[in-house]
């Protein structure tokens, strides 16, 4: 049976429809039809290979049911049979095929399903593993395939999609710039350069990854680590000990940051975070690195008592072997303004501090639609974890020294 569904295919999106590569990157502009094309490409799919499953992932839940969900009902709704889940924002083909939609912000539900194909829309701003430790996965039984869609902002891990699909024929890329694309009209576009800046303009409509994201508290800071060469290739030095600091979460995430103090050099020279654990995986993690360990640093909620056990944190720690020291307690836009002012200071391994990189790279302040303006304070999503480890870092009292390693610890290589 042959439907045709309400869908024609813009000139640009021709060739990403007859494309075969298994990995797709779409680097447009505003307003050019990346999210229509694109969930229209998973549903042609969907109706082609029976009981198959696809997947359409925006960085939140609530940005899913905005932005794709009406669109795919629109776009499939003439077909004959199919289903609704509201509930679940999936659409149901009568070939029992399924297009699923989900939100970065739980990534736990993408867990253990097995796809044919996945959208990451707007990619920069979802968490950089998810990718890698839960779609990846997924896609491996059906050889399914990955598209990444959105809009430049900044140098974070769409950026990285981006530079990596350069250098590698396996990929499909695409980028499409409102100059080139004829699909906006040149006085709509004099009027937006009329009320945007100019790195507005050109992140948002000549698809520019150099221009800073609107809020960024460490745009400035992340720019001149680059240019300095701060960012890059930073070794662990074997003869100096390493501490760490600590942003505990219980619901959401906890992020680690690894430094050696060299001078008046700080080096992050790894970083870690992950969520839904207890504090014995943390303390295994860092048993399993190649480290050894000077001081621990943890923020004063540390020593809240929990409900259940009596006990608080910094108890359970010490009774599995490390001992934390806590961090001053300073407001919020205080520590980042310490971090910000210490930031010339920071060394950081571009490799193993990725995830680190682009959180801070997108960490923002929090924006007032309704009035037009930032509030004074972030905006705390999967972000705030790598930027509250920094900015505990950056508040703490430390004295410069560089803690030697004399000898190997004589039980299992570590000191606590």
């Amino acid at each position: 049976m042959n439907i045709k569904v309400p869908y024609r295919a813009r000139e640009w999106a021709v060739k990403f429809h007859n494309t075969d590569k298994r990995w797709i990157i779409l680097v447009c502009h505003r307003r050019s039809g990346k999210t229509t094309a694109s969930l229209n490409h998973l549903q042609r799919d969907a109706l082609k290979i029976h009981n198959s499953r696809f997947a359409y992932v925006a960085p939140t839940y609530k940005q899913a049911k905005n932005v794709a969900w009406d669109m795919i009902k629109w776009y499939s709704k003439i077909i004959p049979g199919i289903e609704y889940n509201e509930s679940e924002l999936a659409v149901k083909y009568p070939n029992g095929s399924k297009l699923t939609l989900y939100g970065a912000d739980n990534p736990d539900a993408l867990r253990g399903i097995g796809l044919w194909g996945v959208i990451f829309d707007e990619y920069g701003q979802q968490p950089s593993n998810i990718f890698t430790e839960v779609i990846r996965p997924t896609l491996a039984d059906h050889k399914g395939y990955a598209i990444w869609i959105g809009t430049p902002k900044g140098k974070n891990d769409f950026w990285r999609v981006w530079e990596k699909a350069q250098t590698d024929d396996a990929w499909f890329k695409l980028i499409l710039k409102a100059s080139d694309s004829n699909l906006i009209s040149p006085e709509e576009l004099a009027d937006a350069k009329k009320t945007q800046s100019p790195e507005e303009y050109e992140q948002e409509w000549e698809c520019s990854f150099e221009a800073s994201i609107k809020g960024a508290y460490y745009a400035q800071q992340l720019r001149q680590a680059r240019e300095e060469g701060r960012i890059g290739n930073i070794p662990h030095d074997e003869m100096v000990k390493v501490s760490t600091w600590w942003d505990l979460g219980i619901a959401d995430s906890t992020a680690i940051g690894f430094f050696q103090n060299v001078g008046h050099e700080w080096r992050l020279i790894d970083y870690y975070e992950a969520s839904g654990e207890g504090l014995s995986h943390y303390l295994q993690v860092l048993r399993d690195k190649p480290y050894q360990y000077d001081r621990h640093y943890a923020p004063h909620d540390i020593q809240v008592r929990e409900l259940g056990s009596g006990k608080s944190r910094i108890e359970m720690a010490k009774s599995l072997g490390i001992r934390f020291e806590i961090v001053p307690k300073l407001n919020v836009m205080d520590g980042i303004n310490a971090a910000r002012s210490r930031f010339n200071t920071l060394w950081i391994d571009e490799q193993k501090c990725e995830r680190f990189l682009n959180a801070i790279s997108l960490y923002r302040k929090e924006y007032n639609e309704q009035m037009g303006e930032f509030k004074p304070r972030p905006y705390h999503d999967w972000t705030s974890h790598a930027a509250d480890m920094i900015r505990y870092w950056a508040v703490t009292k430390t004295k410069v020294k560089t803690p030697i390693v004399t000898q190997p610890d004589l039980d299992d290589g570590m000191v606590w």
